[in-house]
């Protein structure tokens, strides 16, 4: 009786093959598709046009520095000697202290330090959603962002001002990274606690790695 009822079972689980090969196929219910045109601003399609060429641009240098990553892993190199192929940093200044905010010495400081000690040249990128005509002590921090890189050993050095653009100063960061081929954006995790830069878009945008400085 229990192997009778385990014969039944099992022809149950596992049907004849010949007779599954015979059987014809069940018929399916067609479905039939509407096809449906959507009509975008021409506005539209041209930010989408820009973001998807920048995203395009971002990939094929983070699969330029994932390459070089490699070789310097297969050399046996670890990542502070990595930092010897740096040549070109970026120091982005998003908030508005004239007299630049702790965060902001602090990045300032490791970037004239790693430029120094790797021969590296830096680039300053002053970002504000203001027109400079509305930042009544612009050329106060411009005076200090010159003395900080000075006093750590850059009297030269490049100067960029994105103002009142209405851009994310994540996405401005991003395009100044790729524009100049930028090898390490330095920034204070000071940007980021005060919502001048969204740390979800930092992979997005920038196509270079960055040092997040915490304070």
């Amino acid at each position: 009786m229990a192997s009778s009822a385990a014969a039944t079972l099992f022809s149950l689980s596992w049907p004849n093959p010949a007779a599954a090969a015979s059987a014809s196929p069940p018929l399916m219910p067609t479905r039939r598709l509407l096809s449906t045109v959507c009509h975008f601003p021409e506005s539209y399609s041209l930010r989408w046009s820009e973001r998807s060429q920048a995203l395009a641009s971002a990939y094929r240098r983070r699969d330029d520095l994932k390459a070089r990553a490699q070789m310097n892993e297969s050399q046996g190199l670890s990542p502070v000697d990595a930092l010897a192929n740096v040549k070109h940093l970026l120091l982005p200044i998003t908030d508005r202290n004239p007299y630049l905010s702790e965060g902001t010495r602090l990045a300032a400081s490791t970037t004239t330090s790693l430029a120094k000690k790797y021969g590296a040249d830096i680039t300053v990128v002053v970002i504000d959603d203001k027109p400079k005509e509305s930042i009544p002590e612009h050329d106060a921090q411009l005076s200090s962002i010159r003395w900080h890189l000075s006093e750590g050993g850059f009297k030269e050095f490049g100067l960029m001002e994105r103002l009142g653009e209405g851009k994310k100063p994540t996405a401005i960061i991003g395009e100044v990274a790729d524009d100049l081929n930028l090898d390490l954006v330095v920034l204070s995790m000071e940007a980021i606690h005060s919502k001048h830069v969204d740390a979800n878009l930092l992979a997005e945008f920038i196509p270079c790695p960055v040092l997040l400085l915490p304070l």
